[in-house]
């Protein structure tokens, strides 16, 4: 057998694989082939977007001590290649996973890394025979993490036989039982929204139960839907041991594949009447600002002794702050014998409060940013909208007084002043008409989150919504709502507005209340009309909407921001990219064509919320400091008018770099590199089998082209081929519209020599070009559009021109004169 002569799966299958197998690795449960890593990135093209193929990752082989305890990564090449080839991709492989042993093969043998340097050398060469067995990587491993026989014991305890953990769940789950294990009894996990924290905490609780490592286990949440869901979803496996540590629970609905709707109840912990709790159980879920608000409340916790738990996991344990004397601390420190862990997607520091003094350092982080590399979490297009009160200021005239009599300060108010001293009632009409703009362009039953400054600002937002929505909202009154501390009935269809299943609400105008904790998995908008201090309030607003349902239809959202926020948090602190930057101007439409923000010193951080507790009161007045103080905001009507001020628009090249220079500029810089000269960018369009491709790729280097396209539009220039937009653009070459190229082509009457049904679908095809560009011509598909589809099937267009070959000769001749240079006048 000529070796030379086999693909990389030959190599795989005739010779990796057996070695692994010889030496001892069960091929169901410990060597997983083509093991997936990354899902690959989403990439937003104007209203589209598709997963990047190129970002995929899988690695050839994965191998494990057990399911989900992976202790080795395997990397094979043809023959051709060296034994060693694949090292570099393996040790990436090997970084994602968490192991530290790599392995690269050309089927002749095994280089062989061994972080752990078990044995004193880093690499070595192994023949096939001297592959190493699972009993031995995983003594070196547990030696090399200087495990006693019971932390190894606990360490490599079975996951939950369900669903597969991605890369960084097990990740994440691992380092947490491990640390555990090895005696840490404070843990820290930061998680991005969206990235499955609550299924993270489930593997963790049940390895840790399961091994008798920890017997009696308190999850503590601070939303009653995610203990209720948590208990019907993630946690159902603990049915019979677990219990709600609350007297009330009004069950989860449930709909089945056939629609019909039922309610699960879930299983309570204390008695209704009695209101004590039932010690019986082993696990119990609670929201802790249930167990730390009244003196009652208070009881149900106080009635388990200080040891009654072995472990405690918080989730958001941002919330409610992290200082000493929040709710969640309060809990920790009556059973403060117990492990605690910390789950967050926003670790909270700053000069008064941390988390992770309390916790300690994480033991495991994935980001936001890494979450959109891999293609789990959604990216997002921001859209910038700049209000001329709010950019350039505005004065009162002397002596000039609000709509309700109060004397107004004599100074400029700006941005940082709206809805919190000044309130401007048109203001909130423009951003109502730009948010329905916005939805109506797009899709009016979009979930949409809008931040508001406080809860009056919300209130106003809401009516000021149903307002621009009044075509829907009088007949469906919840198509817009609000949510805040104080609003009762708006809290109540928080559950409805989450749900998937559930068209209304639809928009939802919140302070606070929403900025965690909620998982709207179908959330695609998310207004920023809300003065941001806070990084980590910052980072909790967007996992709003960073959760991919790609089932319906969610793969990107949008980030409408009024208040410049997205711009402020350009720091190192932030840690994902924007895809799109878009700032309509004036007269423009509001959705784009197919480091912490700089304090106020003079304005106080808001507090973070507890649930039930308002934040502002209700209402534009409170009195200020003391008497005479006057309003707290001043408050003006139609008397001072509100519009769009400004017009830039910015987008991210290939590398996720913000594109700082004009469009225009950027795409000759860019299309230059490539091809110096018109006559090598005209040969290489040419020579282009498929001139759809070519500009595929040419996408994929970073050339935006439908937001060039809608950029030369403004300025008169529409319908342009993307050929000629490129030519004008970047080598100043006056551009032809579809229907001046197929006119030409046309005029000169170069399809003679084909018969009449033949003729009839070129001249079909010019049509088409005209109307759709080049595109839609070149696609397989086309023949089952119309005007094709009358003039015969598919087969029978092709067949009259003598079969495929000639067919496809015919549209690169047809593309040949389409493109073909104009005789010099």
């Amino acid at each position: 057998m000529d070796k030379t002569k086999l693909s990389e799966s030959d190599i795989c299958d005739k010779f990796i694989r057996p070695a692994m197998e010889q030496a001892g690795w069960n091929g169901l449960d410990q060597i997983f082939r083509e093991y997936p890593l990354r899902a690959g990135r989403v990439v937003v093209r104007g209203s589209k977007a598709y997963r990047d193929k190129s970002t995929v990752l899988r690695a050839d082989y994965a191998l494990f001590y057990k399911a989900n305890i992976p202790l080795a990564v395997v990397e094979a090449k043809d023959n051709q290649h060296a034994v060693g080839a694949g090292m570099g991709q393996a040790l990436n492989y090997a970084q994602l996973l968490d192991v530290p042993f790599s392995f690269s093969s050309n089927g002749d043998g095994f280089v062989f890394r061994d972080a752990t340097m078990a044995t004193g050398v880093l690499e070595q060469n192994l023949t096939l025979e001297e592959f190493p067995s699972p009993q031995e990587l995983w003594r070196r491993y547990c030696a090399w993490k200087g495990w006693s026989a019971e932390e190894s014991r606990i360490a490599g305890f079975d996951y939950a036989p369900n669903k597969t953990p991605r890369y960084y769940q097990l990740g994440a789950v691992n380092r947490a039982v491990e640390a555990i294990a090895a005696g840490q009894d404070r843990v820290l996990l930061v998680m991005a929204t969206g990235t499955g924290k609550t299924y993270t905490a489930f593997q963790i609780i049940w390895r840790l139960w399961k091994s008798g490592a920890k017997k009696r286990i308190l999850f503590l949440a601070d939303r009653n839907i995610l203990i209720d869901q948590t208990m019907v979803n993630d946690f159902r496996p603990f049915k019979g041991a677990m219990a709600k540590l609350s007297p009330n629970a009004k069950g989860v609905e449930r709909v089945d594949a056939q629609g019909t709707v039922s309610v699960e109840d879930v299983e309570l912990a204390v008695n209704k009447t009695t209101k004590l709790v039932d010690k019986s159980y082993e696990i119990y879920l609670s929201l802790y600002q249930a167990v730390t608000g009244t003196d009652e409340e208070r009881n149900i916790y106080k009635q388990f002794s200080p040891d009654f738990f072995d472990l405690i996991v918080v989730d958001e344990c941002h919330r409610g702050s992290a200082a000493e004397d929040s709710a969640w601390r309060d809990i920790l420190t009556y059973f403060g014998s117990a492990t605690q862990i910390g789950l967050t997607a926003t670790p909270k520091e700053t000069k008064d409060v941390s988390n992770s003094d309390y916790f300690g350092e994480p033991v495991y982080t994935y980001s936001l940013k890494q979450g959109i590399e891999d293609g789990y979490l959604a990216p997002y297009k921001v859209i910038r909208v700049d209000l001329d009160k709010d950019t350039f200021g505005w004065r009162p005239t002397a002596g000039m007084t609000d709509k309700h009599g109060h004397a107004i300060e004599d100074r400029i108010y700006t941005g940082t002043d709206m809805n919190r001293k000044l309130v401007l009632e048109q203001r909130d009409v423009a951003v109502a008409v730009k948010i329905t703009e916005y939805l109506k362009a797009t899709d009016r039953y979009a979930k949409t989150i809008v931040f508001c400054e406080d809860i009056d600002h919300a209130a106003r937002m809401r009516q000021a919504l149903s307002n621009a929505n009044a075509d829907l909202c009088a007949t469906q009154p919840k198509y817009v709502v609000q949510i805040t501390g104080d609003n009762t009935e708006g809290k109540l269809e928080l559950d409805n507005f989450i749900d998937p299943e559930k068209p209304y609400p639809v928009i939802a105008t919140t302070s606070k209340l929403m900025s965690t904790g909620v998982d709207a998995q179908t959330c695609k908008l998310i207004v920023l009309d809300q003065g941001i201090k806070s990084m980590t309030l910052f980072k909790q607003i967007i996992g709003r909407g960073t959760r991919l349902r790609e089932d319906l239809g969610k793969t990107w959202f949008t980030i409408l921001d009024f208040k410049r926020a997205t711009e402020l948090f350009a720091d190192k602190d932030f840690d994902g990219e924007p895809v799109q930057i878009y700032e309509p101007g004036s007269g423009e439409p509001v959705a784009p064509p197919d480091a912490p923000a700089i304090s106020d010193p003079s304005q106080p951080v808001q507090p973070e919320p507890v649930e039930g507790h308002l934040l502002d009161p209700l209402g534009p007045f409170a009195g200020g400091s003391g008497a005479g103080d006057g309003p707290k905001k001043y408050v003006l009507g139609n008397n001072v008018t509100v519009a769009v001020a400004r017009e830039r628009v910015q987008y991210l090249n290939a590398q996720g770099q913000l594109i700082t220079e004009s469009l225009r500029d950027y795409t000759r810089i860019n299309l230059r590199k490539q091809y110096e000269s018109l006559d090598q960018f005209l040969q290489a369009w040419q020579q282009a089998d498929r001139k759809a491709a070519l500009l595929q790729e040419l996408e994929g280097q970073g050339v935006l082209l439908e937001a060039l396209a809608d950029e030369v539009a403004h300025m008169g220039m529409v319908d342009l081929d993307p050929f000629d937009l490129l030519l004008h653009v970047a080598y100043d070459q006056p551009p032809l519209t579809r229907s001046e190229r197929a006119r030409r082509v046309q005029k000169r009457n170069v399809f003679t020599q084909y018969g009449p049904v033949a003729r009839k679908v070129l001249e079909a095809l010019l049509d088409k070009y005209a109307d759709e560009g080049i595109a839609t011509i070149e696609s397989n598909e086309v023949f089952k559009l119309q005007p094709f589809t009358d003039l015969g099937s598919p087969v029978e267009l092709v067949r009259s021109f003598g079969g495929r070959p000639q067919y496809l000769h015919a549209l690169q001749t047809l593309e040949r004169e389409l493109y073909a240079t104009p005789p010099a006048a």
